[in-house]
């Protein structure tokens, strides 16, 4: 007899289906009114050495023990701020419980791990356990499945951080391919993969699919800040997406489960909407939700950072005091110290790890310069690269071996740095010791964490594989973030990673800030900033507004507008410029305090389309409250372009220059019929503006 279960809330449910002779499947998606009867998946698939695929494939999905397992029993239950179901199920001596929980404050986003134990006298040798698998296209539906479908994802690089692209599912990825005339589904999946812990090097851990036809969009990411794999894959009765951490394929991962023995996966969220930005709403409310409690969620001090474009690593007594002075009168909440302020010898990047502040650099004394900023007041910070210990600093002696990831007992060198396992206790209780003292020193409530090594799959040292020591030192990292701010619950941590290397939600679950990018270039900027709160929360994305005296007025204000949207984060040698250039410093910063509280509510969408990379008209939208932040950027190209909105459809509008309010106003055109605002700059090519849109007499379609 088939039975059934409904889980979830108003605006998101999932039914699932099970007997006596299948796996617990995911059947239906309901959100709100409108049901959908989707391709049926196992809800837990797992890979195992002794139980592979049927059929023979490299999926996540297909798997023999997956479609083995039984129901057992299922539980449900509420906690504060959301509800929780776990379905247990059982075969050959193995247990899955899946865990689902769904926050009161974000009811269109559930969230899923498993739980895979050994219950029997064999060992289970592990190969990949997925987080989530769901079909997603409708279960009795057009012969062409993919019909209508796109896919959404994202790529990273260092200095080019999260490009985003739509791309139809059937094409080159989904080729049509008669899979019906076998009696078995394709063996193939569209994969997407990162290693190391570079968790967005590469690609990134979010993802989507979209139909306009059927008014339904998935949004996913998976969250870790390690290795991790998602696909998507066509089977003869329909599409799904799988979810998943390391793997034995993609990051050489297995784990041995002897009797008794559990392994949890790395959590991973869905969200759901009418289309992708919609879905993508539902989201950002998963984030801000589920994100460590801080002051630093409402508050968003404005931060002065002294390296981009500035002094890109060599700070001294001389070159500092003249800039905390401009940074205080600009408006400035916090003062970080970058990179270099521990150097003596003008060659650092393989001395790092003992974190003591030069004597030559400062030789007044280190404490002088933060005198110096606490005096204006502002909060000092500093740079910190905490993960890593140079090949030549004095620590790298001082710890035992086995504090540092090891590959056959030799320690993990990348570009001259060893790599700490916070796996070790002596590891921990160095940087813990390292942190405690520059706060308790000198009063530090700002920390800068970079990280600009990615030391590979991982260690072999006390682990079933070198992916599986990976993963026990990427979970202790995320333990000691969470003990550092137990400590210090005021302190605000900025997560940076050669720019936006490690932006997943495993890290910004905890810390407060992004940076999003290390491009110099402020004309290539716009296109990371914009996309960045696809990944991450707005109030979060720190886009560097850089701008430099020997700029016109128009570029200046061009650099300060790509920051405006997002957590502000200021550098430039605002003491070299004239006193109208610090006005318009200070003009902006004093905007970006009007915004916060607007950002942090905020949600956002392109009504330029997703940025692209060379695009000559680049736009970032945020939403609440039926007003409109719309930052533009031009970079050449036509003089006028056109912005959409069609949920204003059918009402009138106020357009305002948020900033810059004393440049030229830029002539806008709106039609209320379609919703489309067409924004005409003046002659400068290179000119950006953040405007507000006050809709009147709202009708929403």
């Amino acid at each position: 007899m088939t039975e059934q279960l409904s889980w979830g809330s108003s605006h998101l449910e999932l039914r699932f289906e099970w007997d006596t002779d299948s796996p617990v499947r995911t059947v239906r998606l309901t959100r709100g009114d409108e049901e959908l009867a989707v391709h049926a998946m196992p809800l837990v698939e797992i890979l195992t050495a002794d139980q592979g695929h049927v059929p023979a494939s490299d999926r996540l999905v297909h798997t023999e023990l997956g479609s083995h397992l039984r129901y057992s029993s299922h539980a449900e239950e509420t906690f504060e701020g959301g509800r929780r179901l776990q379905i247990t199920q059982v075969a050959d001596g193995v247990e899955a419980l899946i865990t689902l929980e769904s926050l009161d404050a974000a009811p269109a986003a559930i969230r899923s791990s498993v739980t895979v134990a050994a219950t029997g006298e064999r060992p289970i040798v592990l190969r990949s356990v997925a987080s989530l698998s769901m079909g997603f296209t409708p279960r009795y539906g057009a012969d062409d499945k993919f019909d209508g479908w796109q896919r959404l994802s994202g790529t990273g690089d260092w200095l080019g951080e999260g490009r985003w692209t739509r791309t139809p599912l059937r094409g080159p990825d989904f080729p049509p391919l008669a899979e019906d005339l076998t009696g078995h589904d394709p063996r193939g999946a569209l994969t997407v993969t990162s290693d190391g812990t570079w968790s967005t090097g590469r690609h990134l851990p979010v993802g989507a699919v979209e139909s306009a036809d059927a008014g339904l969009a998935l949004i996913w990411q998976i969250e870790h800040n390690g290795a991790w794999r998602w696909e998507l894959g066509e089977d003869t009765a329909g599409g799904y997406f799988a979810l998943s951490g390391p793997t034995d394929a993609d990051s050489s991962w297995t784990r041995l489960l002897r009797s008794g023995e559990t392994f949890t996966t790395v959590p991973a969220t869905i969200a759901v909407g009418t289309a992708f930005e919609d879905a993508l709403a539902a989201l950002t409310d998963f984030r801000r939700a589920a994100r460590r409690e801080h002051p630093d969620n409402a508050a968003m001090p404005v931060i002065f950072n002294d390296y981009m474009n500035t002094l890109n690593g060599d700070p001294t007594t001389d070159k500092l005091l003249p800039l905390i002075a401009a940074a205080a009168e600009a408006g400035a909440e916090t003062f970080c110290i970058d990179a270099g302020w521990y150097d003596d010898s003008g060659h650092w990047w393989d001395t790092v790890g003992e974190w003591l502040p030069s004597t030559t650099r400062f030789p007044g004394g280190f404490g002088e310069v933060i005198d110096a900023i606490r005096d204006v007041g502002m909060v000092p910070g500093l740079w910190l690269e905490p993960e890593v210990v140079g090949v030549r600093s004095p620590i790298a002696d001082s710890l035992p071996r086995e504090a540092f990831l090891l590959r056959h007992g030799q320690r993990v060198v990348e570009h001259h740095r060893y790599h700490l396992d916070l796996r070790h206790p002596a590891a921990v209780a160095h940087l813990d010791a390292v942190v405690d003292r520059l706060v308790a020193d000198f009063g530090v409530g700002f920390f800068k964490f970079d990280y600009n090594i990615n030391p590979g799959p991982g260690t072999d040292h006390e682990a079933d594989s070198v992916g599986d020591g990976l993963l026990g030192h990427n979970r202790a990292h995320l333990a000691w973030l969470d003990s550092l701010l137990d400590r210090h619950p005021d302190l605000v941590i900025e997560s940076c990673a050669s720019g936006a290397m490690r932006m997943d939600f495993a890290v910004l679950s905890r810390l407060a800030m992004q940076s999003t990018s290390d491009q110099q270039d402020f004309t290539k900027y716009p296109p990371i900033a914009a996309a960045a709160p696809i990944s991450i929360l707005p109030e979060q994305a720190a886009s560097w507004a850089y701008p430099q005296p020997s700029m016109t007025d128009e570029e200046a204000a061009f650099c300060l507008v790509t920051g405006l949207l997002g957590r502000y984060y200021v550098s430039g040698h605002l003491n070299e410029m004239t006193g109208g250039q610090r006005d318009m410093v200070a003009t902006a910063v004093a905007t970006a305090k009007d915004l916060r509280a607007f950002i942090a509510a905020a949600h956002a969408h392109w009504p330029a389309g997703l940025p692209g990379w060379t695009d000559p008209w680049v736009a970032l939208a945020l939403r609440h409250g039926g007003e409109e932040l719309v930052s533009v950027w031009r970079r050449g190209g036509p003089a006028a372009t056109e912005l959409h909105f069609p949920h204003l459809a059918g009402s009138d509008i106020t357009v305002q220059t948020v900033f810059p309010a004393d440049l030229p106003e830029w002539k806008t055109d709106w039609d209320a019929a379609t919703g489309t605002l067409t924004v005409q700059a003046n002659d400068t090519d290179i000119a950006a503006r953040t405007l507000r849109l006050t809709a009147h007499s709202l009708s929403r379609k």
